[in-house]
């Protein structure tokens, strides 16, 4: 016979980690988290719903990454530092089992960034998870989609596309060896989020956003926001390892318009490349110049021959 877990009795179990740096954590009505003096605070929040989001099968303890990870990418994209965060979470039933690794993979990622959970809220409902970050930013330092300039150099972090092509395996439309797809599923469901990188960008890049919904949705926001145009030089676009194997009309659809990248586009000065690169070994991650801003609007893609095409910067839509 199993033992019945109610609400509380969760709670007390997978998430009630005694916190350091908040002044009051889980188990009250409110978190108290003292910011650094002087500092701005930066809020972000993200949902991940079953069926839309993730898939049934996807292994709870990269779900619980995922689930941290997407907001955390959020605040990168802000130059921001993470500081806590809170989880509210509903599930058809308590599965314990299911909770545990929740809670573990949630906790790795957390601990290697140094925040903690201070709060949140769970209920009984089909599988939905919320998680709400909180970190700081010195004032004038924030990175933002607005600030493209004419002139900028157009930078991504990373590889692009893993993430898109499992998606397209777990469609059928493509077959991947199991090998390439376990590693473009790891893409999709354990992304990396750029947070040292964002940091290190601060007083270099003049915008950033963090690729969740394609790079050319995602460029368009940036593009609308600072009220420019942009070429991209689509031969430069660096693929991810299994995608790289693809033929030429699959990489560049995930290349495109892929999502769940979680890697950073940000625009910095011409005359900053160095200053670009620098920032990124200081991360630890690859960085690639991949277009410029330009004064005439639209976005515009430069073949490797050469020939350009207009096209429309538009990515992933939750109600489409």
């Amino acid at each position: 016979m199993h033992e019945h877990v109610g609400e509380f009795e969760l709670i007390a179990r997978h998430f009630a980690r005694p916190v350091r740096r908040a002044l009051l954590g889980v188990g009250d009505d409110c978190a108290l988290i003292a910011p650094t003096p002087g500092m701005q605070l930066a809020l972000a929040a993200d949902m991940l719903v079953e069926g839309r989001h993730f898939v049934a099968t996807v292994p709870p303890a990269r779900l619980g990454h995922k689930a941290l990870a997407v907001n955390l990418s959020d605040l990168a994209a802000c130059g921001a530092r993470p500081l806590a965060f809170l989880l509210s979470i509903a599930m058809p039933r308590v599965d314990e089992g299911f909770v545990a690794a929740f809670a573990e993979g949630m906790y790795a990622l957390a601990d290697a960034h140094g925040i903690e959970l201070v709060g949140g809220d769970t209920t009984a409902g089909p599988l939905v998870i919320n998680v709400s970050v909180i970190g700081e930013v010195a004032p004038g330092q924030a990175l933002r989609r607005d600030g493209a300039r004419v002139g900028d150099t157009l930078w991504v972090s990373g590889r692009l596309g893993d993430a898109r092509l499992a998606l397209e395996a777990l469609r059928g439309q493509v077959r991947l060896a199991g090998e390439d797809f376990e590693r473009a599923r790891l893409a999709m469901e354990a992304p990396q989020p750029r947070v040292a990188l964002g940091l290190a960008l601060r007083g270099i890049a003049t915008s950033a956003i963090d690729l969740s919904d394609g790079l050319l949705g995602d460029l368009g926001h940036v593009l609308a926001a600072s009220r420019v145009g942009a070429s991209l030089d689509v031969a430069t676009l660096p693929p991810g390892e299994v995608l790289a194997r693809q033929d030429p009309a699959m990489q560049r659809l995930c290349l495109l318009h892929g999502g769940d990248d979680y890697e950073l586009l940000f625009t910095a000065p011409a005359a900053r490349d160095e200053a670009v690169r620098g920032a990124a070994r200081t991360a630890g991650v690859d960085v690639t110049p991949i277009g410029r801003i330009e004064a005439a609007p639209g976005l515009r893609l430069r073949e490797a021959d050469g020939r350009e095409s207009e096209v429309a910067a538009r990515g992933f839509d939750h109600f489409a």
